[in-house]
């Protein structure tokens, strides 16, 4: 009885605004801005965090473009690129890309600050938790750059870590303990994703304002909390998995090591299965990269609301979609397996799911377009990265369909193809939800516009810039340009590819410039940019109706009491173009 009794009192704690008032605005240096409690703080710090990680992941690529065109330079600070360093940085691209920016910007910075504001509570479920969260990403990001500097460097088996050439030290340069920080750096981001998961769902279900049905929800608010739960059940099989690679490498066990020869050497391990690794990575590596889309996919469909003046196309098929992909991002991980030689009938059923998969996304697409039609657009910055999200998710997803076929996949999937695919699904139209909602929410977390025209520029740039990069490497891949491969000079077949790789790096050049426009457009526009109103974009959801920058407690001691949904715009007879979900209930609403 006693633990029953406990267990109610943790969730009165949980749903007591009050109970929060208890950690009131600190005073001191350390507790206010670098040990911080405050969710706003702490999604900032994770903001700032994915901003030097994508620079440094950002470089990493670029020193991929210029090898892979200019094969024998020798370049400044980094030397001579051999094949096993170009192995490295490929690794570490991917890692810290996935990880530490796909992940961490749109969930932990966007979805920190503004989840609890959207649905009218103070502060997350558990602030300490949330502190925590944050500080082992921070130590992950730290454990992972480290590897670089060790002796060996970092790891070459790629960002999927494909055991036995992650299980054995001797299996290459940087397998030694430059891989052991590799996997233990991920799992400590596993660690961190869980305790950030476990805040999102019960700040989500438990402290929600007075009015905040699950149905008057923004859809970010419903994105943050679907990722979250797919964090929760994804993150732990990933840790699971990392702590038996550690065990395989470091104490001689055999999860991943079959029998295998290395060098000559026979090596002490038999009876692992390779395919395991391959099974649990994957079982996570799927909902990871929802993981990255779906609160990219929340922020688009806010924003297409907001600029077109329009109610969102379909608002329960929107929610209901976004389960769907919650759901079915965790039946489709085979078909990153297709080439590991399992059952055509498994094959068959990853295929069908894969299909399957694609109903839900082009169910949120055609609503988008359905919101966008008719409507009185006001084209600004984040309305432009918005539609950029749109046509960047739909050309990357017309690949989709093809690698879901066994037939097609196994020829493709060692190309340059595949690559093309998921940067433009996930990883450059996730980045676009990241510019979306910073060109958006800047106002709200800083107090000040971004300078609009700057930010058309850098629109433009990034967007046509990654159409030239990513494009053409479809074509490359039908041409059978293989993936991780360091140079193309030795092949005679590749020969005539070189002119359209040595186009991409160009682009690569031109689109990694443009991010420096961000950049100063972010940090000047923090101290002389235009001050801005409570609401500059006349929008009606929770976090327009509180001061700028938002108080402590988010809403100055006044809880505020919820009335309609979240995009009333252009409502007939209402006095204004939008009704603020705050509005007394007299307003008429759609």
């Amino acid at each position: 009885m006693a633990g029953g009794a406990g267990g109610g009192e943790t969730i009165m704690v949980a749903q007591d605004p009050h109970g929060h008032g208890a950690h009131a605005a600190p005073t001191g240096f350390i507790r206010k801005y670098v040990f911080s409690l405050d969710h706003k703080v702490i999604g900032l710090q994770y903001y700032f965090l994915a901003l030097t990680a994508v620079f440094v992941g950002m470089f990493l690529s670029l020193l991929m473009r210029i090898h892979m065109i200019w094969p024998t330079a020798v370049l400044p600070l980094v030397g001579e690129i051999k094949p096993e360093t170009y192995l490295q940085i490929l690794t570490m691209h991917g890692t810290i890309m996935v990880f530490f920016v796909l992940t961490t910007a749109p969930q932990g910075g966007f979805g920190n600050y503004f989840l609890p504001i959207q649905i009218g509570a103070p502060d997350m479920a558990f602030p300490v938790l949330n502190m925590l969260s944050f500080w082992t990403t921070f130590v992950a990001f730290v454990v992972l750059v480290a590897a670089f500097f060790v002796t060996g460097g970092a790891p070459l088996h790629g960002w999927t870590g494909y055991a036995p050439l992650s299980a054995l030290q001797s299996a290459g340069p940087g397998e030694q303990l430059g891989a052991d920080l590799w996997i233990t750096s991920i799992a400590l981001f596993c660690v961190a994703s869980l305790m950030g998961a476990l805040n999102f769902i019960t700040t989500t279900l438990d402290l929600r304002a007075k009015g905040m049905t699950l149905m008057r929800m923004p859809l970010t608010v419903w994105a943050w909390l679907i990722t979250a739960i797919l964090g929760l059940l994804a993150f732990g099989v990933l840790l699971s998995a990392g702590i038996l690679l550690l065990l395989d490498r470091n104490l001689g066990t055999s999860f991943y090591v079959p029998l295998v020869v290395v060098n000559g050497q026979v090596m002490g391990h038999k009876g692992g299965s390779p395919l395991l690794w391959q099974h649990l990575f994957w079982f996570f590596g799927h909902p990871e990269v929802y993981i990255a889309i779906l609160p990219g996919m929340g922020v688009a469909s806010q924003l297409l609301s907001t600029f077109a003046r329009k109610p969102i196309f379909g608002y329960r098929a929107m929610v209901y979609a976004i389960m769907g992909i919650g759901i079915l991002g965790f039946m489709v991980w085979g078909h990153h397996m297709f080439m590991s030689g399992m059952s055509p009938y498994s094959a068959f059923a990853f295929s069908v799911m894969t299909m399957a998969i694609g109903v839900p996304s082009a169910i949120k697409t055609f609503n988008w377009l359905g919101t966008l039609l008719h409507a009185r657009i006001r084209f600004q910055t984040p309305m432009l990265f918005a539609i950029g999200f749109v046509s960047l998710f739909v050309s990357g997803g017309l690949s989709g369909p093809f690698l879901a076929q066994p037939v097609l996949d196994i020829p493709l999937h060692d190309t340059a193809f595949v690559v093309a695919h998921f940067h433009l699904i996930m990883g450059v139209a996730a980045i676009f939800g990241i510019f979306g909602a910073t060109y958006y929410w800047f106002p709200k977390m800083f107090g000040r516009m971004m300078n609009e025209g700057w930010g058309r520029i850098h629109f433009f740039f990034t967007l046509i810039g990654t159409y030239c990069v990513f494009m053409p490497m479809h074509y490359l891949g039908m041409a059978g340009q293989p993936r991780r491969y360091s140079q193309f000079t030795e092949l005679n077949y590749l020969h005539p590819l070189i002119p359209l790789n040595t186009f991409i790096t160009y682009a690569a050049f031109v689109t990694i410039t443009a991010q420096f426009i961000f950049l100063f457009n972010l940090f000047w526009s923090m101290f002389k940019g235009e001050k801005a109103s409570d609401n500059p974009w006349q929008a009606t959801t929770l976090e327009w109706t509180t001061a700028t920058p938002p108080p402590h407690d988010n809403f100055g001691g006044q809880t505020p009491v919820v009335y309609h949904g979240p995009y009333e715009y252009s409502v007939p007879g209402a006095p204004k173009d939008y009704v603020m979900q705050t509005d007394p209930a007299g307003v008429t609403a759609h």
